[in-house]
């Protein structure tokens, strides 16, 4: 099939391209032909199909906060707030450290500084009675007011209409499974087969190879993980010195507030500090008694035990969120990838063919914890570009997109804001001491550490090492750890509970088993006949892998250890929320590159819900 533009994804970035490039393609010539004219469908306006692979386009279970500079540009005439469903302006805003009231984290020398300095300054900060201090004001660099707090799924949705209203093609539950190149141009995408067992093997009277669309320009928009997005870094490797090192899992829940919440709606808390330390959370109050609500773990907590969703409930349970959640209910929950090294993993924004916008692009601000508006603007940009060389008649090719895109991204207060943050989270990668100075470093100065980050696949060390002097009973230890191979689970539990972190309350209601809430307020749905998105480059690697890190971290427990010694890990596509946190906390490279040995596919599904 042919088209003029394939959009890649359709997130945040997408939405700003196809908004802004909608209104000008009803515009027409005296003679009542488009203005911008098709070539794939000569005497129609410009042809663009968009394609997600989630089978809807509301399927995002997270809050977002954000100034939203970029999408009222492109609505100048709306109220967001009126006009999104489950928007809210952001009324106030805190920014809380939380101590560890439990005793159980891995907390450095460096940290207890850190402790001790937030308690002395009990005589300006509020929160002591909740094992917290708040700050007496936000940074500047992460005030959000004025703006807004958005659903990401509503938002989404309402996105999508917006889109379809000027006549663009959104088509969810189409996988796209790679770029098409004619040498080093991008002509088009293969959709992914159908039909096929989850090997890829064809099944007989259902199979149907992946269709070819061909495209005079492809726009990736598929985020940090997208199998295009990482096609093309494959293919042409990333600029000199930039890398992407830095990365987050955010697990989210959208909860139902109890009638008890004095939360007024508009308020947006940040936190640090605990579970462990390196772990930030977030809690947006919404309309309606609801509130999105999560925590981002990164890689620099060197343990190769990770388990998201332990963890986001031991953050749920700390005093000074439980006392505004105890009696709530769980509506949805997820979990995302984050790439957090912003500016310094931007791909080659443009080539023949094919340009790069959104999160897989550059455009997270780790120091402003905020990327859906920078997305949104990064898709606008392009939009602008594009139109003006269709106007022009100009092909998309690599030179053009330059001159237009990228020198248009490059004068850009995003860019200036993006190159800002640029080092902002290098602290982290030596301590979370070094962590707090360096991000306060670079937010009130722009200047950074001078700190490395590495491969997170390279900083695993082993549990041994992670758990030393932590451990109160180490023959009970041993015994867990041995009965958690035993039943082929992850270890995570058993480490925790020997490291004293207390079990958590199950109710049914708001704390949940970590299966059963794949029950509770949302489906996973792997549509069949696609291939399983989740595979094993070199099996012989997993096979003398003793870490396992992407079992421990995997956010739905879709991976688990392997039935025996020496195979690679279970999957169950089933389960699997599309987060992505396997292929970056894989501790094993493909000898010779930079890339882990998970090979994470185009696939179908993922985690839903009408609460999102």
């Amino acid at each position: 099939m042919e088209t003029d533009i394939a959009v890649v994804g359709f997130g945040p970035a997408a939405a700003g391209f196809l908004a802004t490039l909608g209104p000008e393609l009803s515009r027409t010539r005296e003679d009542g032909t488009p203005l911008l004219e098709s070539k794939a469908m000569p005497g129609m306006p410009l042809q663009v199909t968009c394609y997600e692979r989630a089978d809807d386009v509301g399927f995002g279970v997270s809050g977002i906060v954000t100034k939203g500079a970029a999408i009222k540009a492109t609505f100048p005439d709306l109220d967001l707030a009126a006009e999104i469903p489950n928007a809210i302006e952001v009324k106030a805003e805190k920014l809380a450290y939380l101590f560890d009231h439990l005793g159980c984290s891995k907390r450095s020398f460096g940290t207890k500084l850190v402790d001790c300095a937030f308690k002395m300054g009990g005589i300006v900060m509020k929160g002591g009675k909740w094992q917290a201090r708040e700050l007496p004001f936000i940074p500047p660099f992460m005030d959000k007011k004025p703006g807004y707090i958005l659903n990401m799924g509503a938002f989404m949705g309402w996105a999508a209409q917006k889109a379809m209203e000027h006549g663009f093609m959104i088509m969810p539950g189409s996988p796209v499974a790679a770029p098409l190149f004619d040498g080093d141009r991008v002509v088009g995408v293969r959709m992914a087969d159908q039909g096929v067992d989850k090997k890829g093997a064809p099944q007989e009277g259902v199979y149907m190879p992946g269709m070819d669309i061909k495209a005079a320009l492809t726009v990736v928009a598929d985020g940090p993980v997208g199998a295009v997005g990482r096609a093309l870094d494959e293919k042409f490797g990333l600029p000199p010195g930039h890398h992407r090192n830095d990365w987050g899992v955010g697990m989210k829940a959208v909860v139902q507030l109890p009638e008890s919440c004095t939360l007024e709606p508009g308020t947006v808390l940040h936190t640090l500090g605990f579970p462990e330390p390196e772990i930030f959370g977030f809690f947006y109050v919404g309309p309606n008694r609801t509130a999105s609500m999560g925590i981002f773990v990164a890689p620099w907590q060197d343990t190769p035990v990770r388990t998201t969703y332990r963890y986001l409930q031991h953050w749920m349970m700390h005093p000074y969120i439980w006392r505004h959640i105890e009696g709530g209910t769980l509506l949805s929950w997820g979990a995302k990838s984050i790439q957090e090294s912003g500016v310094e993993g931007e791909p080659f924004l443009v080539g023949d063919g094919y340009a790069r916008i959104g999160e897989g692009s550059g455009t997270t601000d780790c120091l402003a914890n905020a990327g859906v508006d920078e997305a949104w603007e990064s898709g606008a940009m392009l939009a602008k570009a594009v139109l003006e060389l269709a106007k022009e008649g100009k092909d998309y090719t690599k030179s053009n997109l330059e001159a237009t895109y990228v020198k248009m991204r490059r004068a850009s207060a995003l860019d200036k804001r993006l190159r800002k943050a640029k080092g902002a989270r290098n602290g982290f990668n030596k301590s979370f001491f070094w962590g707090m100075v360096g991000e306060g470093l670079c937010g009130f100065t722009g200047l950074s550490l001078p700190f490395k980050s590495v491969p997170p696949a390279t900083r695993i060390p082993d549990l041994e090492t992670a758990v030393k002097g932590r451990i109160k009973d180490k023959a009970k230890f041993e015994t867990a750890i041995a009965a958690a191979k035993k039943a082929g689970q992850p270890l995570h539990d058993a480490v925790m509970d020997a490291c004293g972190w207390p079990p958590i309350p199950f109710d049914g209601k708001l704390l949940m088993s970590h299966q059963d809430v794949l029950l509770m307020g949302g489906k996973v749905q792997a549509t069949p006949g696609f291939a399983d998105h989740v595979t094993f480059a070199d099996p012989s690697l997993c096979a003398t892998c003793t870490k396992m890190t992407c079992v421990e971290i995997c956010s739905a427990q879709a991976l688990m250890p392997p039935e025996n010694p020496g195979e690679t890990p279970k999957f169950d596509r089933e389960k699997c929320v599309h987060c992505g946190g396997c292929i970056w906390n894989c501790a094993r490279l493909l000898p010779g590159t930079d890339r882990s040995n998970i090979v994470f596919k185009a696939g179908s599904g993922g985690l839903h819900s009408n609460e999102n």
